[in-house]
C-alpha cells in the first residue's frame, strides 16, 4: 500500500457451507446457521458424538474437514486420506453425516440424476456448467462429472455472490466519493486499498454490501 494507505481485507465466513444449507434445504443445517451456531461444533456433536469440552475440541477439527469435504462429494478413500482414518471408518462417518443431514444426502442423490437428464447444472443465478462426461460409459469419467455436478451449484453460486458484492461495493465507493480502490478478489475475499482516513468507512461498506449482496435462507456473515 502507498504511504498513508492501508489494505483492508473482507471475507465471507463459511460461504460454501451456508450455500450447501440453502441449496439442500437441510433443516438441521439451516437451523444451525439461522441461530448463529458453530456448524463445525454441531457436526462434532451430532456426527462424531462429542459430549465433553475435550471431546468437542478434538472432534470439531475432524468435523470441519468433513463439512467442507462433503461439499465436494468426497468418497471414503478420499476422506480417509484427509482425516487419517481407515476407509471403513470414513465410510461410517459419511453415512452418519448423511443420516444427520438428510437434506444434504437427498441433494447428493438427486443432482446427478438431473444432470444426466439435462447434460448440465447451473448456479442459483443461472450460470451454466456443461457436463459432457455425465453419461460417459467410463465409470471414472462419469463419477468425476457427478462430483462436478454436485459441487458446481455451490462453488458457482459462491463465485456469483462475490462478483455481485464487488459490483455493489464499487458502486458504493463511487456514490460516497471515496478514493479507495478495490484491488482484487481472492476466492471469498475482497481486498481494498484505502487512505487511512477512509478505512473505517470502507470497512463498514464492505461488511454491509457483502452481507446484503443477495438474500438467502441463511445469513451471510463477513469478517
Amino acid at each position: 500500500a502507498e504511504k498513508g494507505h492501508k489494505i483492508i481485507s473482507a471475507d465471507y465466513s463459511q460461504l460454501e457451507l451456508r450455500l450447501l444449507a440453502h441449496i439442500t434445504q437441510d433443516p438441521v443445517m439451516l437451523e444451525a446457521f439461522q441461530n448463529g451456531e458453530d456448524i463445525h461444533a454441531r457436526t462434532a456433536r451430532l456426527v462424531f458424538g462429542a459430549r465433553t469440552d475435550e471431546e468437542l475440541k478434538e472432534a470439531r477439527r475432524f468435523a470441519k474437514i468433513v463439512n467442507f469435504a462433503i461439499a465436494y462429494a468426497i468418497e471414503p478413500w478420499g476422506l480417509s486420506q484427509r482425516v487419517g482414518i481407515s476407509r471403513q471408518e470414513a465410510k461410517k462417518v459419511i453415512a452418519d453425516y448423511y443420516n444427520t443431514y438428510k437434506g444434504v444426502r437427498r441433494y447428493m442423490e438427486e443432482i446427478p440424476v438431473r444432470a444426466r437428464e439435462h447434460g448440465y447444472v447451473r448456479s442459483i443465478y443461472g450460470r451454466i456448467r456443461p457436463l459432457p462426461g455425465i453419461n460417459d460409459r467410463n465409470a471414472n469419467i462419469r463419477k468425476a462429472a457427478e462430483r462436478e455436478a454436485i459441487n458446481m451449484p455451490i462453488q458457482g453460486t459462491a463465485s456469483d455472490i462475490v462478483k455481485i458484492a464487488m459490483l455493489h461495493v464499487e458502486q458504493e465507493f463511487k456514490r460516497a466519493g471515496l478514493k479507495s480502490q478495490l484491488l482484487m478478489q481472492v476466492h471469498d475475499e475482497l481486498l481494498v486499498e484505502a487512505p487511512v482516513d477512509e478505512s473505517q468507512q470502507v470497512a463498514d461498506i464492505l461488511k454491509r454490501e457483502m452481507e446484503s449482496a443477495v438474500t438467502l435462507d441463511v445469513p451471510l456473515v463477513v469478517d
